[in-house]
């Protein structure tokens, strides 16, 4: 007999991903096997902002590089990746 999860499921008070480095870490782990470990290295130092529930993580470029850099949007509640994609 299946269990209801309703009756067990708890939300941690913060999110399952309640800040910044967690986002990132997430990011990274979604990143990788896409675009290759070395190319999303040398997107360091990674950023993550908050907005409406949303962390929206991205890497960096040089100024001088071309191109554009990964980026990922994941849900602060539950930590669905909700979208990745890399900015040209």
């Amino acid at each position: 007999m299946a269990q209801d999860r309703s009756t067990h499921e708890q939300w941690p008070k913060d999110g399952y991903v309640p800040n910044e480095e967690t986002a990132i870490k997430i990011a990274l782990a979604v990143w990788e096997p896409i675009y290759g470990a070395e190319n999303i290295a040398r997107q360091a130092p990674y950023t993550a902002e908050l907005k409406d529930g949303v962390w929206i993580v991205q890497g960096t470029l040089p100024k001088d590089v071309p191109g554009g850099s990964a980026v990922a949007t994941i849900s602060k509640k539950d930590g669905t990746i909700l979208q990745v994609f890399h900015g040209k």
